[in-house]
């Protein structure tokens, strides 16, 4: 039965037999609609602009046809991500697929030891899987070439020009051949990805298959409106409700830090990814969120598109983001695969024009949802709270000098008082 609804799926897109294999071996039954439409564009060798949301199988739509391609042409391949998970996770995604044709990769990120990298490189890799930071340093100090890339792919094209990446894409795609396939994947269309494609790309063919902040179906999207300092013990009420695993988003570095501690202190079992982690600990994070060593999992938007996790259950948006796109893509890590998902939002009253915004970004509106009771002994902030009576004033101590203490003035018995002379 599976053979037969696996032909019927990606059959028909031009895979080669060994690949098809592989396809088969991961138990991926039918395409993905992005996958559908890329993979025969892809090994056609044309120019492509991809346009969807995320978890809809992306990795897959440039990397079948990337490597089926490298596998009957000379020269390389080079993969732009934003973040070094995502690159850790694209590697390991295109593995299977690379190995079945004897081919290898490299991943150049930051976090990471240049020599091993180096040493990656001695080993003539066709793909390179790199963030823009890493992969510059390398080509500055002439480590590595990128005159034999004949296939390009920006992953999350978007997500690198919000970043700030932009000087460096445009140093690395004067450092390649003119005359190469590129593949540009992206959940948003913003003009400066437009001018990329005007500028390095020719005629590309495109492929839309959601018009710009639209989410996944099977994700239920809530709000609640709630004081600041209640949403530790409304996050405490809905880590009760639901058991399942939970990614928590703030806003800063040290929020998510303290957040993660105090999930620790509720007694859940919780990691975090922030740019303050080291790529070890980052990586064992997100290790252990997969292997459910870590049922929550706090990070800040430096990891909205850096993890690739199914079965996620919940994505609470503990800080709303910077951007009504960042909201599309922090929710987008649940409900993949198919799956149904939940995300649930805590704002404040002042925040409700930053839920507009996101409301008009998806064409639809959050549903509202009523506070809970919050666990007995933890009240809600109250808005006139009384002040607090100031501390008590302690009068000074009196000062003793040292006996013999010539500055100064000394009191006499009888209340007068002269000045010493100083010798």
């Amino acid at each position: 039965m599976m053979n037969k609804q696996f032909h019927s799926g990606f059959t028909g897109l031009g895979i080669a037999p060994r690949l098809l294999d592989v396809v088969d071996s991961l138990n991926f039954s039918d395409p993905t609609p992005i996958q559908q439409r890329s993979i025969p564009t892809g090994i056609e060798g044309k120019d492509l602009i991809a346009i969807a949301q995320t978890g809809t199988g992306k990795t897959l739509a440039f990397g079948i046809p990337m490597i089926q391609r490298l596998a009957q042409i000379k020269g390389n391949g080079l993969v732009l991500l934003p973040t070094r998970e995502l690159a850790i996770q694209v590697d390991e995604a295109l593995h299977p697929f690379c190995r079945a044709v004897g081919m290898r990769t490299a991943v150049l990120i930051g976090g990471e030891s240049v020599s091993i990298q180096r040493h990656a490189l001695e080993k003539n890799p066709r793909i390179i899987i790199a963030t823009p930071g890493r992969l510059l340093d390398l080509l500055e100090h002439r480590t590595v070439s990128l005159s034999e890339t004949e296939i390009l792919v920006l992953d999350e094209a978007d997500r690198m020009l919000d970043m700030g990446f932009a000087p460096q894409i445009n140093k690395i795609l004067a450092a390649v051949p003119k005359k190469r396939q590129t593949m540009l994947f992206s959940a948003t269309m913003p003009k400066e990805i437009v001018a990329i494609a005007q500028k390095h790309m020719e005629i590309p063919i495109r492929v839309e298959i959601a018009p710009p902040g639209t989410t996944v179906d099977k994700v239920v999207q809530e709000v609640f409106f709630i004081g600041k300092d209640a949403k530790t013990r409304l996050l405490e009420v809905i880590l009760h409700q639901y058991p399942g695993p939970v990614l928590v988003f703030t806003r800063t570095k040290h929020g998510a830090r303290r957040l993660a501690r105090q999930v620790r202190l509720i007694g859940h079992a919780a990691a975090e990814i922030h740019s303050d982690r080291s790529l070890a600990q980052r990586r064992g994070a997100l290790e252990g969120f997969k292997s459910g060593k870590f049922r929550v999992l706090v990070a800040t938007d430096i990891a909205a598109r850096g993890i690739d996790v199914t079965g996620i259950e919940i994505v609470i948006n503990y800080d709303l983001p910077g951007t009504s796109e960042d909201y599309v893509h922090r929710i987008g890590r649940t409900a993949r695969a198919g799956r149904a998902g939940r995300a649930i939002s805590f704002a404040t009253l002042d925040q409700r024009g930053e839920v507009k915004n996101i409301e008009h970004l998806i064409r639809g509106a959050l549903t509202v949802r009523t506070v809970p009771t919050l666990p007995p002994g933890r009240q809600l902030p109250q808005t006139n709270r009384p002040t607090p009576p100031p501390p008590p004033q302690h009068e000074p101590k009196p000062q003793h000098r040292p006996p013999g203490s010539r500055a100064g003035r000394i009191r006499r018995p009888g209340g007068g008082r002269r000045r010493l002379k100083r010798l």
